[in-house]
């Protein structure tokens, strides 16, 4: 079982694992240590439980959930610390959900986080402080979030993803800020956004199944999530700006392999 737990945190979801557990181990103390144990624990255990069902009924064999206890973790990270137990347990229940229903023949087409997420907003008027990117922690923590955010953006190939979205992202709100009102655009420049946006673009944004494996490819979904982020930032206002972009990107990268087999296919 030892080595079977070593070779696993090898693995880049593994190594996303230990990532998410440092930031959460930093992040909590400032959270209240009982609200970030209740609403992590209870998202854990549901989703974990579901997907274990899932997988067994699939494969026939029990295999440990992975993906469902990251998705877990990330759901736990976005919301609020202060959420009810059952907003984060519901949220990531329905985002391991969406990952069987939303699907096309090689991979589930959402961020199962985000789609959920967003869900949550409107089922249960939840909110999103993005605690566990350090926001209220020392501006040191800036440091922790970008290092472990590259390192983990490094191993799974997808830096030129992160960095064509932080450029365009930052770009067209600091373009904003000068031929605008700049107190329109401030917060994005200002915690707890400019933490959430390097925790997005490392830990989100990057997810493999729904994000391109070319470079070329991961500059133009980059691209186009900061666009779509931006446009939903300032013309809807909604706090989900960045969630939005991840999911129009998704749908951009779901459209990309289909129309790429397909042109495979009929040459």
């Amino acid at each position: 079982m030892w080595r079977s737990a070593k070779k696993f945190f090898k693995t880049p979801k593994g190594l996303l694992t230990l990532i998410l557990a440092l930031l959460i181990v930093m992040a909590a103390p400032g959270q209240g240590l009982r609200s970030v144990a209740t609403g992590l624990g209870c998202a854990m255990l549901a989703a974990g439980l579901v997907d274990v069902l899932i997988l067994r009924a699939r494969k026939q064999v029990w295999e440990f959930p992975s993906g469902a206890v990251l998705t877990a973790m990330i759901v736990a990270m976005v919301l609020r610390a202060q959420e009810p137990w059952y907003v984060p347990a519901i949220t990531s229940v329905a985002a391991v959900g969406s990952k069987y229903l939303l699907r096309s023949r090689f991979a589930n087409v959402f961020n199962p986080a985000a789609l959920a997420i967003i869900g949550a907003f409107y089922a249960f008027h939840s909110g999103q402080s993005w605690w566990g990117a350090l926001p209220e922690v020392t501006p040191w923590a800036q440091l922790v979030l970008i290092a472990t955010g590259v390192f983990i953006a490094a191993r799974v190939n997808k830096m030129p993803l992160v960095l064509a979205f932080l450029g365009a992202y930052f770009l067209l709100f600091t373009v904003t800020a000068f031929v605008g009102d700049p107190r329109w655009v401030a917060e994005i420049f200002r915690p707890p956004d400019v933490e959430a946006a390097l925790f997005f673009a490392f830990i989100i944004l990057t997810d493999p199944p729904t994000s391109p494996a070319k470079y070329p490819d991961q500059i133009v979904c980059g691209v186009i999530v900061a666009v779509v982020s931006y446009a939903f930032f300032e013309w809807a206002g909604v706090v989900y700006y960045l969630l939005a972009g991840v999911l129009v990107g998704n749908v951009w990268e779901a459209w990309r392999r289909a129309t790429r087999r397909g042109w495979a296919f009929s040459n």
